[in-house]
C-alpha cells in the first residue's frame, strides 16, 4: 500500500470515528488495549491448531481471521494517525536496523535471537 492509499485509509477511518463521536474515546491508550484485544481474538483462531492446519484453514476459519486481522490492521492505523507516526517509514526503519540486528550470512536457518550469536 502506499503512503497516500495509507492516509486515504486513515481519513476513512478518522471519518468513520467521527461521524459516530467515537473520537474521545480513541486516546493511544484505548487503542492501544483495542488492538491487542484484537491481536488476542486472531491467535484464538490458531490456539489448538496444528502447524499445517494453520496453514490450511477451513473457509469459516479463515473469514474469521481475516476481520481479526482487518481490526488489527484499523486500530494500528489509527494509533499511528494519533501519534502522527508514519508507518511506512518506520516500518523501513525497523527493517534496517533488523538487517544490522540478524545479519543473513550468520542466523541462515536460525531461530536464535540475536542476543544468542
Amino acid at each position: 500500500m502506499s503512503e497516500t492509499g495509507i492516509k486515504q485509509l486513515q481519513q476513512r477511518i478518522r471519518d468513520f470515528a467521527d461521524a459516530r463521536d467515537w473520537d474521545q474515546f480513541h486516546s493511544p491508550k484505548n487503542l492501544s488495549m483495542a488492538l491487542i484485544a484484537e491481536a488476542a481474538e486472531l491467535v484464538e483462531h490458531f490456539q489448538w491448531l496444528t502447524e499445517e492446519q494453520s496453514r490450511d484453514l477451513p473457509e469459516k476459519t479463515r473469514t474469521g481471521v481475516k476481520h481479526e486481522m482487518a481490526d488489527i490492521f484499523v486500530y494500528l492505523l489509527r494509533l499511528a494517525d494519533k501519534l502522527d507516526i508514519d508507518l511506512l517509514e518506520v516500518a523501513e526503519q525497523k527493517i534496517q536496523l533488523n538487517e544490522e540486528k540478524y545479519p543473513a550470512d550468520k542466523v541462515r536457518g536460525s531461530a536464535r535471537k540475536y542476543t544468542d550469536y
